[in-house]
């Protein structure tokens, strides 16, 4: 809800503050005296582009801020906290600031943080999207501004609150996006097919070629020690016989010289007692070189000198050094990458099964889409022929004789294959002038003053929303009088109950059924020269007189003095009945359903 507009420096507006209450905010004046001009401010705080050229003669820059109680509207809330945007007290406050200068660009403000201008029309105006229930803050609709009752998106959302399908809606809307999300994970997979296949081939080739080596931790080492054995076989059986006659194959190898030593040293001990024990150790290293000749005998005897076995281990060897250029330096780390060409080969292979699987719920998701989507559909084609109906009734009792509404809803063309979010249905709002003529969109058939009493008998008949809102009302009043412009009061004031209607009217009988009354006037000049606008809330007698000047022009009667405090009395009995019809009679709807 607007709760308060300040404007200063804007047009004829010098310094302009309009506190708003809610239901329903009349606004009356003299033709001329402003009233384009404060909803043109208003449609700034909704997003509209600012023109340097509004600014007011002689100012630098003019300034609108708009301050509006968003205490009923969470969603609103929502948005700001992800935008960053704190709003700690269920208030946002809109500051828009238009700088003169051909190189100066309009400023926006959201509680205080510098804002863009998409950003504010997202939060306070945003045309409702196909892909979503966004509810607009504020509603305009009149002359040069229908922006919602035009889009088809609104249509559909009016329709669906109408029908009380939003929750076959949602569950449908679910389906969508998983159905959207399997399609964009299967093209993935699909389009990657070929590259695919063709790393796994790589990663089996691979993956083979290691194992066919059997390597095992070291392998490196082993493979090349014994290569060389066998290469140089005969030099190390002659090394190792050498190394077997020198120590103990012969007399006069080493271990024969010890013994011998060690035997006249055992002589020799009537001489010396303790010399035994001094040669002790020449006694272990007698059985030390006694077991290196032993190793090397044994190691000699096991040398062989096979050119089969030979080129055998060079061959892999010679493997083993390209697994090495590719895989690793060692053994150790080929195995290790061994492992993860594994691992990706699975990953790779199970995609297959995957694709399997999202295939699967792809069918069963698409199904469960269809038979939702064309009861969906259904549903809306019942509810619109009732719909129309009670709309026309509405038209009728304001006077739009000859005007027909009607909702078409017709199946998307390839509906199924390819969906809408909102479902299998296209909804547009049209309009007959008379009943030969051919039905035509809103936007080609109806003028500003009809297009308002549509959105008027529209609302009457779906009731309020869940998200209260401010709707902006412009020459709804345009073309009646008398009895009709009596109803087209009583049913604003129905509207506004429970949230905001800001209307600009001509005629009394809508004047006085506003909870509020503001008088718009253009002041004489001010001292710059330039002609100003004040706007006043009129109370008790000043609304009457302004009533009657509706009633009558300027010259004031007692006629129209008694006229006026005999509408302002009528306009304000309570009427129950008819103010509670229309609500109820959405509730039974949707219970129905």
């Amino acid at each position: 809800m607007l709760q308060e507009l300040r404007v200063s420096n804007f047009a004829i507006i010098d310094n302009l503050q309009i506190a708003f209450r809610g239901g329903l905010n009349v606004l009356s004046g003299e033709t001329g005296a402003g009233k384009s001009i404060l909803l043109k401010s208003l449609g700034l705080l909704m997003g509209e582009k600012a023109d340097a050229s509004s600014i007011r003669t002689g100012a630098e820059s003019a300034v609108i801020e708009g301050s509006f109680d968003i205490s009923h509207r969470p969603d609103i809330s929502e948005k700001l906290q992800k935008m960053g945007i704190e709003c700690d007290d269920a208030t946002m406050v809109v500051r828009r600031v238009v700088s003169a200068g051909a190189s100066a660009k309009a400023r926006v403000y959201i509680n205080g943080a510098l804002s863009t201008l998409s950003a504010l029309r997202d939060v306070v105006s945003p045309l409702v999207e196909v892909t979503g229930h966004t509810v607009p803050l504020i509603e305009m609709t009149g002359q040069h501004d229908n922006r919602n009752l035009l889009a088809k998106s609104y249509h559909l959302e009016l329709l669906d609150q109408y029908a009380g399908t939003a929750p076959l809606r949602g569950e449908f809307e679910t389906l969508f996006h998983r159905r959207q999300e399997i399609i964009a994970t299967l093209n993935t997979l699909r389009s990657n097919d070929r590259e695919r296949a063709q790393k796994l081939d790589f990663l089996v080739f691979s993956r083979d070629e290691i194992r066919s080596l059997e390597l095992a931790p070291g392998d490196e080492i082993a493979i090349e020690s014994e290569a060389k054995c066998i290469k140089y076989a005969a030099r190390l059986m002659e090394f190792s016989a050498q190394v077997d006659a020198t120590l103990e194959g012969d007399e006069d190898s080493v271990v024969s010289r010890i013994k011998r030593l060690v035997s006249r040293g055992h002589e020799l001990r009537a001489m010396d007692p303790a010399l035994p024990e001094r040669l002790a150790p020449l006694e272990q290293a007698t059985l030390l070189l006694q077991d290196v000749a032993f190793e090397m005998r044994s190691y000699g005897e096991g040398l062989e000198a096979d050119p089969e076995r030979l080129d055998a281990l060079e061959a892999r060897l010679s493997r083993l050094r390209q697994l090495q250029k590719k895989y690793g330096h060692t053994a150790e780390s080929i195995l290790e990458e061994l492992v993860k060409i594994e691992t990706e080969i699975g990953d790779l292979e199970a995609s297959d099964e995957r694709i399997g699987e999202l295939e699967t719920e792809l069918a069963s998701v698409s199904g469960k889409m269809g038979t939702l989507g064309h009861d969906l559909h259904r549903r809306r084609r019942e509810a619109a022929l009732l719909f129309a109906k009670e709309a026309n009734a509405e038209l009728l009792d304001l006077n739009m004789k000859g005007v027909e509404f009607l909702a078409s809803v017709e199946l998307l063309p390839n509906a199924v294959q390819e969906p809408l979010s909102t479902g299998f249905s296209d909804i547009e709002f049209m309009t007959k002038t008379s009943r030969g003529d051919v039905a035509r969109a809103l936007a080609k058939a109806a003028s500003g003053g009809e297009l308002s009493r549509i959105l008027l008998s529209i609302k009457r008949v779906v009731g309020t929303g869940a998200h209260p809102r401010t709707y902006l009302f412009d020459e709804v009043d345009t073309g009646v009088s008398g009895e009709t412009a009596e109803k087209v009061g009583r049913k604003l004031k129905e509207i506004a109950s429970g949230q905001q209607v800001i209307c600009v009217t001509h005629l009394p009988q809508v004047a006085c059924c506003g909870d509020v009354h503001f008088f718009i006037e253009k002041s004489g000049q001010k001292s710059d020269g330039v002609a100003a606008m004040t706007v006043t809330e009129m109370k008790s007698e000043a609304r009457i007189k302004e009533v009657a000047r509706l009633i009558s022009g300027e010259k004031l009667s007692p006629t129209s003095i008694a006229h006026a405090k005999q509408l302002l009395g009528l306009m304000h009995e309570p009427k129950r009945a008819a103010q509670k019809e229309p609500m109820s009679r959405s509730k039974s709807r949707s219970a129905d359903r």
